[in-house]
């Protein structure tokens, strides 16, 4: 979504340009849901996504586990961090979608980070704002 803005430099020189409202949307979330969010996020027409390997605790505080006789605590648990940039409309309908396919209603289900995007770059062509997505 184009948002034109208007800037005042000096009492000569005003410049015009439009901002690409774009919103990150990081969840933390299960590993065995990964593939439910992702073909959540793929029928809403997300051509692209980030997943990352990770490791991590919450209320959770882990577990404890017994090898060879010795009890030890696991204090970070796998989980799998997915990474989306969308525009702006969109980003409440991604943050359902998640919700939805994410969901256990079990502790350490994860969590939604959403974060201001002010560019997006496509490398390749030089396209700049939604279009890069």
């Amino acid at each position: 979504m184009l948002k034109p803005i208007q800037k005042k430099l000096s009492d000569n020189i005003t410049i015009s340009m439009e901002i690409t409202k774009m919103k990150k949307i990081e969840s933390i979330i299960k590993p065995f849901k990964l593939e439910d969010v992702k073909e959540a996020l793929s029928n809403l027409g997300i051509k692209g996504m980030n997943v990352t390997e990770v490791k991590g605790f919450g209320r959770q505080k882990g577990h404890t586990e017994t090898y060879r006789g010795a009890e030890y605590v696991v204090d970070f648990l796998p989980k799998v961090k997915v990474e989306v940039v969308v525009d702006d409309d969109i980003a409440e309908a991604v943050i359902e979608k998640i919700l939805e396919s994410a969901n256990t209603g079990k502790i350490g289900d994860g969590k939604i980070f959403v974060i201001h995007v002010e560019e997006a770059i496509r490398i390749r062509t030089g396209e700049r704002g939604d279009v890069a997505l």
